[in-house]
This record gives structure tokens, sequence and C-alpha cells, in this order.
């Protein structure tokens, strides 16, 4: 099943395979940029608490998420999230587009370390609505 991004997300890609779960909170999606990989989601109404903000949870899924976009060149064989923290620093809109970007902090032969932040509206906008840093183990290649 191929999900298509929304209009403000036209030419961003998705994994390219089914992500049940992935696909079920989100749809997410991803693109490469001069600075790196970004990560997007246009906020629905499932996204949202019951206050009318964005759902804490939604934003830490999004930023476990995000930690393999970020990492998508040192993750070829895939992983697994062994760790992920976050801060939230703002409270999420309840429309718009959302974005996470950030950086690949080391790499050894086994896992990946990764920090970014997640903003609304735009990659590189002042309001920050969480601050996040994970680790992700590699796979190793199947033969």
């Amino acid at each position: 099943m191929t999900i298509s991004p929304p209009e403000e997300l036209s030419g961003w890609q998705t994994w390219g395979a089914e992500e049940p779960f992935e696909d079920m909170a989100g749809p997410f999606f991803f693109r490469k940029t001069a600075d790196g990989y970004v990560s997007a989601f246009k906020v629905e109404r499932k996204h949202l608490n019951g206050g009318g903000a964005m759902h804490g949870g939604m934003l830490m899924t999004f930023a476990d998420y995000s930690l393999f976009t970020i990492a998508y060149d040192e993750l070829q064989n895939g992983g697994v999230t062994i760790a992920l923290n976050g801060e939230f620093t703002a409270a999420g809109p309840a429309s718009g587009i959302i974005y996470a970007s950030g950086e690949v902090v080391r790499e050894t032969g086994s896992m990946v370390f990764v920090r970014g932040v997640i903003t609304p509206d735009d990659p590189n906008a002042d309001t920050v609505l969480l601050n996040f840093s994970g680790i992700v183990r590699k796979l190793k290649k199947r033969d």
C-alpha cells in the first residue's frame, strides 16, 4: 500500500514499504535536504489530546521515527531503537505541518547516536516543541 503525502509535502517520501504502526500514527514522510534528512507529518484530529493540542505521545512517536530518518545513511540495513529521550518545550498546534530535523552525533560499529528537534510549520522554526535524543542499534546485514 502506497501512501501519498498531503499537498503541502508533495515530493516527500515514505520508507517505501508498509509500516503499519507509523502509517496509522502518521503517516510520516521524509526528504533529504542540503542540511541532512528532515521528517514531517500533517496534523490531523487524531494527533490531538483532549485539550486540543498535539498529544505528547504523538510527538514522541514522531521523534522515534525521526531517529531513523536523521540517521538514514548510517542505517542501510535497518535498526532498532534502544533509547529515546525527550523534553517538551511548547504545546503543539492543532493544525499545520510538524517537522523534525537533527544530526548524527556519533556512530560506532553497532550504534548510532542522534539528537534533534521537532518544530511547527518550518524545519528551521524558532519554536521548538520537543528536543529529543536517542540511540539506534544497527541491524546486521542479512545474507
